[in-house]
């Protein structure tokens, strides 16, 4: 209880005690007519008693309320202190009015010296304005709370040594008394910026260890199909010729040993072709002595006649001048969608188109086949779809699948114009 309080009933206590005091003198010496005039003394007395019971009350009261606002007061500051988060409240001046603990640790002010900080001191010089500017105009819509730093959601702050640093920020505003209030929360974001970069450097230096090694494998697979095809195949070929000359010579009448030449002759046959078709699946020699054009052309006209699905190629400008890398990736991503195709799809028809524009080349690749759902889990070893997107990624562009149970694939891959310059 305030000491003000306490002095005031201790005066009417000792006011009423002599008032009593005097009452009973009174009753015991004063004549009969004067008994109204003690009378009246004694109401007084009453009176008395009851303002100091009425005082009383009001001052417990007031006593009880106080202490559970210190104690509600007590409790939010821990609160408050507790949070990992700086918290940082300014009023409509934009003065600092409450400063937590995580606040003092991030920006390097104490509390007692960041109490009446213009919020602008955390903020380094050239951004102060906008800032101020951001939170009237918050203060003046009609949202209650928002996050800072617009679309990236990223704040510059500015601890008191001058250090600048990245901080994720969101704000929230309260009106109290007429007068309105900004809490903005804040979380120093540097280690995971650092960290995204790093992680972004790794992906780009995986990309370009991806590409060259994609680079390394063509050029190893253009050398061996074109040492399959040259060497080998000039060496089956003489022999062919051989087992032609022994038959030539073979004395008549040895069918035995004519049919064992038969026999090698047809193997050699079986050979060569072989060799051939393992060479065309490692490199098409036609892909760097014609051009993507004819290579789509001998690719799909092969698949049709092995997988007996029907194929169209629609190319409206087959003069394309591609990069070399980017020609053998179009190429593979046409060759892997049709190996997919003819594993899965179970169509019966198939279109592939190349279009080019002034913003991209386009590259389409649609069956009609089952179809699947692209959001089910990728199958264990399964590379297909990873593959082209992986390929798209190396030349700079995109690839998207969709794909529906039912209705078919369609494979899109979409490469900048300026990615295909900068090669």
């Amino acid at each position: 209880m305030p000491t003000a309080h306490r002095g005031a009933i201790v005066a009417v206590v000792t006011l009423l005690a002599l008032s009593f005091l005097c009452l009973a003198v009174g009753l015991a010496a004063a004549p009969r007519p004067r008994l109204w005039l003690i009378a009246g003394w004694a109401a007084g007395a009453c009176g008395s008693a009851i303002a100091l019971v009425r005082l009383f009350r009001e001052a417990r009261g007031r006593a009880v309320a106080d202490h559970a606002l210190e104690h509600r007061e007590a409790r939010l500051r821990g609160i408050l202190d507790s949070a990992m988060d700086a918290i940082i409240t300014v009023d409509d001046a934009q003065r600092v009015v409450m400063f937590n603990n995580a606040a003092e640790k991030m920006f390097g002010w104490s509390r007692d010296e960041a109490i009446g900080q213009p919020l602008g001191a955390f903020i380094p010089d050239r951004y102060r304005h906008a800032h101020a500017q951001h939170v009237a105009r918050f203060g003046d819509a009609n949202a209650t709370s928002r996050r800072m730093g617009g679309s990236l959601r990223i704040v510059t702050g500015m601890r008191r040594n001058g250090e600048e640093f990245p901080i994720d920020a969101s704000i929230s505003k309260t009106e109290e008394s007429g007068r309105r209030f900004y809490t903005v929360i804040l979380r120093d974001i540097t280690a995971r910026i650092a960290a995204e970069e790093a992680l972004r450097k790794s992906k780009d230096e995986l990309q370009a260890l991806g590409a060259a090694a994609h680079m390394t494998r063509e050029q190893e697979k253009s050398r061996i199909a074109r040492e399959l095809h040259d060497e080998l195949g000039q060496l089956l070929t003489m022999l062919q010729m051989d087992v032609v000359w022994c038959k030539e010579k073979l004395p008549y009448g040895n069918e035995s040993f004519e049919a064992r030449l038969d026999r090698m002759e047809g193997l050699l046959k079986g050979t060569i072709a072989a060799t051939r078709r393992i060479a065309s699946d490692l490199r098409p020699l036609m892909l760097d002595d014609l051009g993507l054009v004819p290579s789509l052309e001998w690719l799909i006209e092969n698949f049709s006649q092995r997988t007996g699905i029907a194929c169209r190629l629609d190319i409206p400008a087959r003069d394309l001048a591609l990069p070399k890398a980017h020609a053998t990736a179009i190429f593979r991503i046409v060759q892997e969608s049709l190996t997919n195709i003819a594993k899965h799809a179970n169509a019966q028809h198939a279109t592939i188109a190349i279009e080019q524009d002034d913003d991209a080349l386009v590259v389409r690749v649609e069956d009609d086949g089952v179809g699947f759902p692209t959001d089910a889990p990728r199958k264990p070893n399964s590379f297909g779809l990873f593959g082209l997107r992986e390929r798209a990624s190396l030349m700079g562009g995109e690839a998207t699948i969709a794909s529906t149970p039912g209705k078919g694939t369609k494979v899109v891959v979409r490469v900048p114009r300026e990615a295909m310059a900068a090669a």
